[in-house]
């Protein structure tokens, strides 16, 4: 069975970006996207995803926001931050709020680190 995946960004590019990393991977499958945190939410009760891919920054609730609320009603579903913003200072921040992995969005081999953090998060891997 493949590990259903929500992509949570405002930027249609990097959702459509991080869509084409996992579709060529057929144990992984993107099963929905949002565009905002309130959208995320929403979908995660609708479509009970393994994992959401979450950015920081977003109009509404920040990733930090809506990964507290998934951590409460849907606690089997794991995240990873995909952000823009600095890594090293948000990680002690994103492990408190449940999230397993927070990932550059600039980072070097930016789509291996985040098919591997999909894959170790879908193993019960965390890792800030």
């Amino acid at each position: 069975m493949a590990i259903r995946i929500l992509v949570v960004d405002d930027s249609e590019v990097i959702r459509q970006a991080v869509r084409s990393c996992i579709e060529g991977h057929t144990e992984l499958e993107v099963c929905g996207e949002a565009e905002n945190g309130r959208v995320a939410l929403d979908m995660v009760r609708r479509l009970n995803p393994d994992i959401v891919v979450l950015d920081l920054v977003m109009p509404g609730m920040n990733g930090f926001e809506v990964a507290r609320e998934i951590a409460a009603s849907a606690p089997h579903t794991r995240m990873i931050m995909f952000t823009a913003s600095d890594c090293e200072g948000l990680i002690r921040e994103a492990q408190d709020v449940g999230i397993s992995k927070v990932i550059a969005k600039s980072s070097d081999g930016v789509a291996n680190h985040l098919l591997e953090a999909i894959r170790g998060v879908s193993h019960g891997r965390d890792a800030g």
